[in-house]
Protein backbone atom coordinates (compact mmCIF):
# COMPACT_ATOMS: atom_id res chain seq x y z
CA UNK A 1 0.00 0.00 0.00
CA UNK A 2 1.72 3.58 -0.70
CA UNK A 3 1.91 6.29 1.52
CA UNK A 4 0.21 9.54 1.39
CA UNK A 5 3.15 11.64 1.51
CA UNK A 6 2.63 14.69 3.63
CA UNK A 7 3.37 18.53 2.69
CA UNK A 8 6.69 19.72 4.38
CA UNK A 9 6.03 22.26 7.55
CA UNK A 10 8.62 24.08 6.58
CA UNK A 11 7.91 24.74 3.02
CA UNK A 12 4.48 26.28 3.70
CA UNK A 13 4.57 30.13 2.43
CA UNK A 14 4.13 32.69 4.77
CA UNK A 15 0.73 32.56 7.53
CA UNK A 16 4.07 32.86 10.34
CA UNK A 17 1.35 33.73 13.08
CA UNK A 18 -0.90 30.28 11.98
CA UNK A 19 2.39 28.16 12.12
CA UNK A 20 4.26 30.04 15.47
CA UNK A 21 0.67 28.78 17.04
CA UNK A 22 0.99 25.25 16.07
CA UNK A 23 4.78 25.12 17.19
CA UNK A 24 4.22 26.37 20.73
CA UNK A 25 1.34 24.08 21.28
CA UNK A 26 3.66 21.43 20.07
CA UNK A 27 6.22 23.00 22.40
CA UNK A 28 4.01 23.66 25.63
CA UNK A 29 0.95 21.14 25.09
CA UNK A 30 -0.65 23.00 28.75
CA UNK A 31 -1.16 25.96 26.32
CA UNK A 32 -4.64 24.59 25.61
CA UNK A 33 -4.75 24.55 21.22
CA UNK A 34 -5.69 26.61 18.84
CA UNK A 35 -8.51 27.57 16.59
CA UNK A 36 -7.50 28.78 12.96
CA UNK A 37 -10.38 30.60 11.27
CA UNK A 38 -9.77 31.16 7.18
CA UNK A 39 -12.08 30.56 3.90
CA UNK A 40 -11.57 27.45 2.11
CA UNK A 41 -8.38 26.97 0.24
CA UNK A 42 -5.68 28.75 2.85
CA UNK A 43 -4.25 25.54 3.66
CA UNK A 44 -5.71 25.02 7.27
CA UNK A 45 -5.62 21.47 7.38
CA UNK A 46 -2.53 21.17 5.19
CA UNK A 47 -0.84 22.99 7.89
CA UNK A 48 -1.67 20.78 10.58
CA UNK A 49 -1.20 17.78 9.18
CA UNK A 50 2.36 18.85 7.88
CA UNK A 51 3.42 18.70 11.99
CA UNK A 52 3.60 15.22 11.75
CA UNK A 53 7.27 15.32 10.82
CA UNK A 54 8.76 17.91 12.99
CA UNK A 55 6.17 16.35 16.59
CA UNK A 56 8.96 15.27 19.27
CA UNK A 57 8.92 11.44 20.74
CA UNK A 58 7.75 11.28 24.23
CA UNK A 59 8.02 8.34 26.69
CA UNK A 60 5.32 6.04 26.44
CA UNK A 61 4.84 2.36 28.22
CA UNK A 62 6.40 -0.28 25.83
CA UNK A 63 3.40 -1.69 23.76
CA UNK A 64 0.63 0.63 25.61
CA UNK A 65 -2.32 1.35 22.91
CA UNK A 66 -3.01 5.17 24.94
CA UNK A 67 0.42 6.01 24.88
CA UNK A 68 0.60 6.49 29.07
CA UNK A 69 3.33 7.75 30.15
CA UNK A 70 5.79 5.33 32.71
CA UNK A 71 6.49 8.62 34.69
CA UNK A 72 2.85 8.86 35.43
CA UNK A 73 0.92 8.03 38.97
CA UNK A 74 -0.08 4.71 38.61
CA UNK A 75 -4.00 5.86 38.97
CA UNK A 76 -3.36 7.68 35.73
CA UNK A 77 -2.15 4.79 33.93
CA UNK A 78 -4.46 2.38 32.03
CA UNK A 79 -4.55 -1.12 33.55
CA UNK A 80 -2.25 -2.83 31.27
CA UNK A 81 0.41 -0.33 32.26
CA UNK A 82 -0.83 -0.33 35.76
CA UNK A 83 -0.42 -4.13 35.93
CA UNK A 84 2.80 -3.62 34.48
CA UNK A 85 4.07 -1.45 36.81
CA UNK A 86 2.75 -3.68 39.75
CA UNK A 87 4.67 -6.37 38.53
CA UNK A 88 7.88 -4.52 37.99
CA UNK A 89 7.43 -4.77 33.88
CA UNK A 90 6.38 -1.38 32.78
CA UNK A 91 9.43 -0.47 30.37
CA UNK A 92 9.23 2.70 28.60
CA UNK A 93 9.71 3.41 24.54
CA UNK A 94 10.00 6.62 22.47
CA UNK A 95 7.16 7.00 20.12
CA UNK A 96 5.97 10.34 18.10
CA UNK A 97 3.23 12.27 19.25
CA UNK A 98 0.35 11.61 17.15
CA UNK A 99 -2.34 13.15 14.96
CA UNK A 100 -5.69 12.06 15.27
CA UNK A 101 -7.85 12.95 13.30
CA UNK A 102 -12.13 13.77 14.88
CA UNK A 103 -14.30 12.87 12.53
CA UNK A 104 -17.98 15.27 12.25
CA UNK A 105 -19.98 12.33 11.85
CA UNK A 106 -18.85 10.82 15.20
CA UNK A 107 -20.82 8.72 17.27
CA UNK A 108 -20.12 9.36 21.12
CA UNK A 109 -19.24 5.57 21.76
CA UNK A 110 -16.79 6.16 19.03
CA UNK A 111 -14.96 9.23 20.89
CA UNK A 112 -14.86 7.92 24.34
CA UNK A 113 -15.10 4.20 23.36
CA UNK A 114 -17.35 1.23 24.24
CA UNK A 115 -17.76 -1.42 27.23
CA UNK A 116 -18.58 -4.85 25.71
CA UNK A 117 -21.48 -5.77 27.82
CA UNK A 118 -21.90 -9.49 27.13
CA UNK A 119 -17.96 -10.24 27.77
CA UNK A 120 -18.45 -8.18 30.71
CA UNK A 121 -21.16 -10.71 31.93
CA UNK A 122 -20.31 -13.49 30.17
CA UNK A 123 -16.04 -13.68 31.46
CA UNK A 124 -16.11 -11.22 34.28
CA UNK A 125 -13.56 -8.93 32.58
CA UNK A 126 -13.97 -5.27 31.60
CA UNK A 127 -13.43 -5.37 28.05
CA UNK A 128 -13.15 -1.97 26.55
CA UNK A 129 -12.47 -0.69 22.85
CA UNK A 130 -10.36 2.71 23.01
CA UNK A 131 -12.16 5.65 21.61
CA UNK A 132 -10.55 8.21 19.38
CA UNK A 133 -10.05 10.39 23.02
CA UNK A 134 -7.86 7.36 23.93
CA UNK A 135 -5.67 7.30 21.12
CA UNK A 136 -5.64 11.49 21.26
CA UNK A 137 -3.72 11.00 24.65
CA UNK A 138 -0.80 13.26 24.84
CA UNK A 139 -1.05 13.68 21.19
CA UNK A 140 -2.61 16.77 19.08
CA UNK A 141 -6.61 15.69 18.41
CA UNK A 142 -7.86 17.78 15.07
CA UNK A 143 -11.07 18.63 14.38
CA UNK A 144 -11.78 20.40 11.09
CA UNK A 145 -14.77 22.62 10.63
CA UNK A 146 -15.08 22.34 14.09
CA UNK A 147 -18.09 24.74 14.38
CA UNK A 148 -19.95 22.19 13.05
CA UNK A 149 -19.64 19.65 15.84
CA UNK A 150 -22.65 18.06 17.14
CA UNK A 151 -23.64 19.21 20.39
CA UNK A 152 -22.91 16.42 22.66
CA UNK A 153 -19.68 15.49 21.11
CA UNK A 154 -18.63 19.27 22.09
CA UNK A 155 -19.66 18.60 25.71
CA UNK A 156 -17.79 15.65 26.09
CA UNK A 157 -14.75 17.11 24.32
CA UNK A 158 -15.11 20.55 27.07
CA UNK A 159 -15.38 16.87 30.01
CA UNK A 160 -12.36 15.67 28.85
CA UNK A 161 -10.28 19.10 28.02
CA UNK A 162 -11.04 20.49 31.76
CA UNK A 163 -10.50 17.03 33.46
CA UNK A 164 -8.11 14.96 31.43
CA UNK A 165 -9.88 12.75 31.99
CA UNK A 166 -12.69 10.49 30.08
CA UNK A 167 -15.45 8.30 32.11
CA UNK A 168 -17.54 5.75 30.80
CA UNK A 169 -20.70 4.13 32.19
CA UNK A 170 -22.63 1.57 30.83
CA UNK A 171 -24.97 -0.63 32.84
CA UNK A 172 -23.40 -0.19 36.15
CA UNK A 173 -20.69 -0.36 35.02
CA UNK A 174 -17.79 2.59 35.17
CA UNK A 175 -14.23 3.06 33.45
CA UNK A 176 -12.06 6.17 33.39
CA UNK A 177 -8.73 6.70 31.35
CA UNK A 178 -6.74 9.85 30.85
CA UNK A 179 -6.86 11.98 27.68
CA UNK A 180 -4.86 14.96 27.79
CA UNK A 181 -4.59 16.26 24.46
CA UNK A 182 -3.59 19.60 22.25
CA UNK A 183 -7.54 20.20 20.41
CA UNK A 184 -7.03 22.02 16.86
CA UNK A 185 -9.43 23.09 15.03
CA UNK A 186 -10.38 24.71 12.16
CA UNK A 187 -13.23 26.20 10.62
CA UNK A 188 -14.48 28.82 7.88
CA UNK A 189 -16.61 31.61 9.60
CA UNK A 190 -18.64 31.92 6.58
CA UNK A 191 -20.63 28.58 7.80
CA UNK A 192 -21.18 29.48 11.27
CA UNK A 193 -19.70 30.43 14.45
CA UNK A 194 -18.57 28.23 17.25
CA UNK A 195 -19.54 27.73 20.68
CA UNK A 196 -18.51 30.23 23.22
CA UNK A 197 -17.83 27.08 25.36
CA UNK A 198 -15.55 25.85 23.20
CA UNK A 199 -14.18 28.88 21.74
CA UNK A 200 -13.05 29.74 25.37
CA UNK A 201 -11.15 26.53 25.62
CA UNK A 202 -9.36 27.03 22.53
CA UNK A 203 -6.07 29.21 23.71
CA UNK A 204 -4.84 30.78 20.74
CA UNK A 205 -6.78 32.15 17.55
CA UNK A 206 -4.94 32.29 14.09
CA UNK A 207 -6.28 34.25 11.16
CA UNK A 208 -5.68 32.90 8.03
CA UNK A 209 -6.56 34.53 4.92
CA UNK A 210 -5.44 34.41 1.30
CA UNK A 211 -1.65 36.35 0.69
CA UNK A 212 -1.80 39.67 -1.39
CA UNK A 213 1.72 39.56 -2.06
CA UNK A 214 2.01 38.25 -5.51
CA UNK A 215 5.60 37.11 -5.10
CA UNK A 216 4.48 34.80 -2.08
CA UNK A 217 1.23 33.56 -4.54
CA UNK A 218 4.35 33.05 -7.33
CA UNK A 219 5.86 30.45 -4.93
CA UNK A 220 2.80 28.77 -3.12
CA UNK A 221 2.22 27.96 -6.99
CA UNK A 222 5.55 27.09 -7.83
CA UNK A 223 5.61 24.54 -4.31
CA UNK A 224 2.69 22.73 -4.82
CA UNK A 225 3.44 21.85 -8.49
CA UNK A 226 6.96 20.61 -7.40
CA UNK A 227 5.36 18.37 -3.86
CA UNK A 228 2.65 17.34 -6.97
CA UNK A 229 4.95 16.30 -9.33
CA UNK A 230 7.76 14.29 -7.41
CA UNK A 231 6.26 14.72 -3.10
CA UNK A 232 9.27 12.20 -2.50
CA UNK A 233 11.97 14.97 -4.30
CA UNK A 234 10.21 17.70 -2.93
CA UNK A 235 10.35 16.29 1.03
CA UNK A 236 14.22 15.77 0.25
CA UNK A 237 14.94 18.93 -0.72
CA UNK A 238 12.92 20.33 2.92
CA UNK A 239 14.75 17.67 4.77
CA UNK A 240 17.45 19.97 6.18
CA UNK A 241 15.24 22.67 7.16
CA UNK A 242 12.62 20.35 8.44
CA UNK A 243 15.66 18.54 10.90
CA UNK A 244 16.38 22.41 11.56
CA UNK A 245 12.92 22.98 13.29
CA UNK A 246 12.80 19.68 15.09
CA UNK A 247 15.75 19.91 16.50
CA UNK A 248 14.70 23.93 18.04
CA UNK A 249 11.58 22.71 18.91
CA UNK A 250 13.26 19.66 20.70
CA UNK A 251 15.66 22.77 22.39
CA UNK A 252 12.99 24.83 23.33
CA UNK A 253 11.32 22.16 24.99
CA UNK A 254 14.28 21.20 27.47
CA UNK A 255 14.57 25.30 27.86
CA UNK A 256 11.00 25.64 28.89
CA UNK A 257 11.13 24.69 32.69
CA UNK A 258 13.99 27.37 33.13
CA UNK A 259 12.33 30.41 31.50
CA UNK A 260 11.08 33.06 33.80
CA UNK A 261 8.45 35.65 33.52
CA UNK A 262 9.94 39.15 35.36
CA UNK A 263 7.16 40.57 37.43
CA UNK A 264 6.84 43.36 35.22
CA UNK A 265 6.21 41.67 32.54
CA UNK A 266 3.76 39.83 34.34
CA UNK A 267 1.94 43.58 35.18
CA UNK A 268 1.82 44.65 31.39
CA UNK A 269 0.00 41.14 31.00
CA UNK A 270 -2.50 41.30 33.75
CA UNK A 271 -2.91 45.29 32.08
CA UNK A 272 -3.79 44.38 28.83
CA UNK A 273 -6.30 41.92 30.35
CA UNK A 274 -7.89 45.10 32.05
CA UNK A 275 -7.92 47.18 29.16
CA UNK A 276 -9.50 44.61 27.01
CA UNK A 277 -12.05 43.93 29.36
CA UNK A 278 -11.15 39.97 29.00
CA UNK A 279 -13.58 38.03 31.43
CA UNK A 280 -11.78 35.91 33.97
CA UNK A 281 -8.10 35.33 34.73
CA UNK A 282 -7.73 32.51 31.82
CA UNK A 283 -6.69 35.10 29.11
CA UNK A 284 -3.95 36.21 31.33
CA UNK A 285 -2.36 32.95 32.44
CA UNK A 286 -2.62 31.57 28.57
CA UNK A 287 -0.74 34.84 27.46
CA UNK A 288 2.12 34.57 29.92
CA UNK A 289 2.31 30.80 28.97
CA UNK A 290 2.40 31.66 25.42
CA UNK A 291 4.87 34.47 25.90
CA UNK A 292 7.42 32.33 27.82
CA UNK A 293 7.11 29.03 25.77
CA UNK A 294 7.92 31.40 22.51
CA UNK A 295 10.86 32.99 24.76
CA UNK A 296 12.21 29.19 25.05
CA UNK A 297 11.30 28.74 21.31
CA UNK A 298 13.97 32.07 20.24
CA UNK A 299 16.92 30.88 22.35
CA UNK A 300 15.99 33.26 25.67
CA UNK A 301 15.85 32.32 29.17
CA UNK A 302 13.45 35.09 30.58
CA UNK A 303 9.92 36.08 28.62
CA UNK A 304 10.13 39.62 27.21
CA UNK A 305 7.65 42.39 25.73
CA UNK A 306 7.70 41.48 22.07
CA UNK A 307 6.77 38.04 23.50
CA UNK A 308 3.78 38.65 24.89
CA UNK A 309 2.77 40.90 21.71
CA UNK A 310 2.91 38.10 19.68
CA UNK A 311 0.99 35.90 22.46
CA UNK A 312 -1.37 38.27 22.86
CA UNK A 313 -1.88 38.59 18.77
CA UNK A 314 -2.95 35.41 19.29
CA UNK A 315 -4.71 34.86 22.72
CA UNK A 316 -6.43 38.31 22.81
CA UNK A 317 -9.02 38.49 19.25
CA UNK A 318 -11.53 35.62 20.72
CA UNK A 319 -11.84 37.07 23.96
CA UNK A 320 -12.22 40.44 23.45
CA UNK A 321 -14.82 42.63 25.32
CA UNK A 322 -13.87 46.28 24.02
CA UNK A 323 -11.38 48.43 22.37
CA UNK A 324 -8.63 50.00 24.60
CA UNK A 325 -8.87 52.96 21.89
CA UNK A 326 -12.26 54.53 20.46
CA UNK A 327 -12.10 53.93 16.74
CA UNK A 328 -9.16 51.49 16.30
CA UNK A 329 -9.38 47.79 15.80
CA UNK A 330 -7.76 45.07 17.47
CA UNK A 331 -4.15 44.88 15.95
CA UNK A 332 -0.36 44.11 16.61
CA UNK A 333 0.41 47.84 16.37
CA UNK A 334 -2.64 48.73 19.15
CA UNK A 335 -0.69 45.79 21.31
CA UNK A 336 2.54 47.61 20.53
CA UNK A 337 0.76 51.18 21.75
CA UNK A 338 -0.59 49.50 24.73
CA UNK A 339 3.04 48.53 25.52
CA UNK A 340 4.19 51.67 24.87
CA UNK A 341 2.11 53.22 27.55
CA UNK A 342 2.67 50.47 30.31
CA UNK A 343 6.80 51.73 29.85
CA UNK A 344 5.51 54.88 30.00
CA UNK A 345 3.88 55.33 32.83
CA UNK A 346 6.54 52.78 34.79
CA UNK A 347 5.32 49.29 34.64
Amino acid sequence: MRTRQVYPFAAIVAQDVLKRALILNVINPRIGGVLIRGEKGTGKSIAVRALVDILPEIAVGKGCKYGCDPEDPSDKLCNDCRMSREDGKLEPEMASMRIVDLPLNITEDRLVGSIDIERVLNEGVKAFEPGILAEAHRGILYVDEINLLEDNVVDVLLDAAAMGMVTIEREGISLNYSSQFIIIGSMNPEEGELRPQLLDRLALQAEVKGLDDVQQRVEIIKRTREFQEDPLLFREQWEGEQRKLKARIADAIERLEKVQTPTRIVEIITHLGVDFNIDGHRGDIIIERTARTNAAFEGRKETAIEDVVLAAEMALPHRLRKQPFEGESFSVEMLRKLVRKYEAEGL
